[in-house]
């Protein structure tokens, strides 16, 4: 090499340095931006029931996924379906009863589900899935939870009582209890106490109903409400509240639990299947399918259930990992019934409960 070629070669030197230094960083940050990309984490949006999935549940679904929930709450099925009605679009995951899962399929806003991406449907008690006669094969929903709403009685306030929806014709007690703002609930409440089916349409069954409700029970009530009995329960406001006991134990002083005594009617009364539905707007259907699995592995089902003091009357395989107590048992239910999608007759219902609601 000569002096001039070595020469140039010596000042090509820092030139061909800085390139290879830039084409390091190059691939460094494309390398990070891939990087970033992975570890961004996927949003799932759900509509759900107060009080009904521990954030222990959530929380550890969110680590193994790399996800964020986006948790939003309802206090009935009426309000749920006028929201998504409404255009609460940005859903994937809902959480209606049986009856209004059936209308919401009727109204196309369900996606299908696609049953090879759940291996705990196996959990899933074959005697529940019976009863999904609103979805045959559940092709559009997974069973969450079976209960129905009851009674719950401050026991330093009222010494007897019938265990019984009778309680609520207490003149005795007028002004100290709530009922639910859920026409289906109350409606069939009335309903079952007469010895007639939850889901009747007859008119004059319906008539007595209304009867019994306006002239025997709203004068002793407070009021209807869906969304703050329990709080009014814990505060002392009300002594005998018709409705969910993990909303009433989520918000008594736990030390005086026993102070409370939460039943369901002898004579029985709705009873729900209520399950999670994939909104066909969803932008994240696969995270939702993931959800859904990860609610029904056994350990997970029986750390909910024993959240809220359930029996585990949907997942058989969580019967045996439950370590909590029950505020009440599966037979309990032995009376209730589900209620039906009524299709056209629910309008008979909605007349009703706007003569019912008038006034308190």
């Amino acid at each position: 090499m000569n002096a001039f070629s070595a020469s140039r070669a010596t000042r090509a030197l820092p030139r061909v340095a800085a390139l290879a230094v830039t084409i390091v960083l190059l691939l460094a940050l494309a390398g990070c931006a891939k990087s970033g990309d992975q570890g961004a984490k996927k949003k799932l949006f759900i509509f759900n029931w107060t009080y009904y999935t521990p954030d222990s549940v959530i929380k550890s679904f969110e680590k193994q996924y790399n996800a964020e929930v986006v948790y939003d709450t309802f206090a009935s099925n009426e309000e749920m379906f006028a929201k998504l009605k409404a255009g609460g679009s940005s859903y994937d995951i809902a959480f209606p009863s049986g009856d209004y899962v059936s209308i919401m399929m009727k109204e196309g806003m369900l996606a299908p589900i696609d049953h090879s991406k759940l291996s705990n449907f196996g959990n899933i008690d074959p005697s529940v899935l019976a009863r999904c006669a609103y979805d045959p094969g559940n092709k559009y929903s997974i069973p969450y939870y079976m209960g129905a709403a009851g009674i719950a009685v401050n026991k330093t306030r009222v010494k007897d009582y019938e265990k019984s929806w009778a309680i609520f014709g207490r003149k005795d007690l007028a002004g100290k209890m709530i009922m639910l703002d859920d026409m289906r609930e109350v409606m069939g409440d009335a309903l079952a106490h007469l010895g007639y089916s939850v889901n009747s349409v007859k008119d004059t069954e319906l008539a007595a109903a209304e009867k019994l409700i306006n002239e025997g029970w709203k004068p002793n009530l407070l009021k209807f409400d869906a969304e703050a009995f329990a709080k009014n329960f814990a505060s002392g406001d009300a002594w005998v509240v018709q409705g969910y006991a993990e909303s009433v134990f989520a918000e008594y002083d736990a030390a005086k639990r026993s102070d409370v005594d939460f039943f369901i009617p002898a004579e029985g009364g709705p009873m729900y299947i209520d399950s999670m539905v994939m909104l066909k707007g969803s932008k994240s259907q696969d995270l939702a399918l993931k959800f859904i699995d990860w609610i029904h592995k056994p350990a997970n089902y029986a750390e909910f259930v024993d959240a809220f003091g359930f029996p585990s009357t949907v997942n058989v395989a969580a019967r045996s990992l439950k370590k909590g107590d029950m505020w009440y048992k599966v037979e309990d239910l032995a009376k209730c019934e589900t209620k039906d999608d009524l299709g056209a007759d629910l309008e008979k219902y909605n007349n009703i409960w706007q003569e019912i609601r008038v006034g308190l």
